[in-house]
């Protein structure tokens, strides 16, 4: 059984934490090569705080896959770390939050869960599902080129609200994921057809998911 659910931050164990840091490092420093902060072999910024909650994927009591979830209204990478390239961009008042840290750790996944299993896009949809539940109106997000991709074919219907640059060659996209029943009926389905996922379950929160024998 997959299972997908938020935490907060004071309420991650010491052992889920390390875990969690620890894939971190590697998907955002040793295999991407960010520019990120690193200590201990594990990844973690001043983002990781009291304010911040986690949305986990876990599999056989394993960690697959995480998002990290922050107030708009508070400080974010959005409107802190990328002020220079984004602070022109006047965000939006109301319920909103900043997702980032989105990874899935593809060695994991692929031998839990199987090579053609849509795990990215589960995690999408648990990103609407998890912001439905909590009345949320939408979120904001700052990708990679190679995220933005995934991304649109997934056939969420992202909104691209500005290009910044990190380096010359290195472009990130300041972007609007929606959260409206279309969205979430649109990943459903598309996961539904690649899984044989049910999909009343892929729309509840927290998400409880079945993986057959034959996608492992």
């Amino acid at each position: 059984m997959l299972e997908i659910f938020d935490v907060s931050y004071n309420d991650l164990t010491e052992r889920r934490s390390e875990d969690l840091y620890k894939l971190r490092k590697k998907t955002f420093k040793d295999r991407l090569d960010w520019a990120v902060n690193c200590s201990n072999d594990m990844e973690f910024d001043r983002f990781d705080n009291s304010d911040t909650r986690y949305m986990l994927g876990i599999y056989d009591n394993q960690l697959v896959c995480s998002v990290r979830f922050i107030d708009l209204r508070l400080p974010n990478m959005i409107t802190h770390t990328f002020q220079r390239l984004f602070g022109d961009v006047k965000l939006p008042e109301g319920d909103y939050i900043e997702s980032s840290r989105f990874f899935v750790d593809k060695n994991r996944a692929k031998a839990w869960l199987g090579s053609r299993y849509p795990i990215s896009y589960v995690l999408f949809l648990s990103m609407i599902n998890y912001a439905r539940h909590h009345g949320h109106t939408g979120i904001y997000t700052i990708v990679s080129r190679a995220m933005l991709t995934i991304a649109k074919r997934s056939g969420w219907e992202i909104e691209v609200i500005k290009e910044g640059f990190v380096s010359d060659n290195e472009p990130i996209y300041l972007l609007r994921l929606p959260i409206d029943h279309h969205n979430q009926h649109l990943l459903a389905k598309r996961i539904s057809d690649q899984s044989e996922s049910d999909i009343t379950a892929l729309c509840q929160w927290p998400m409880s998911l079945q993986v057959t024998p034959e996608q492992v």
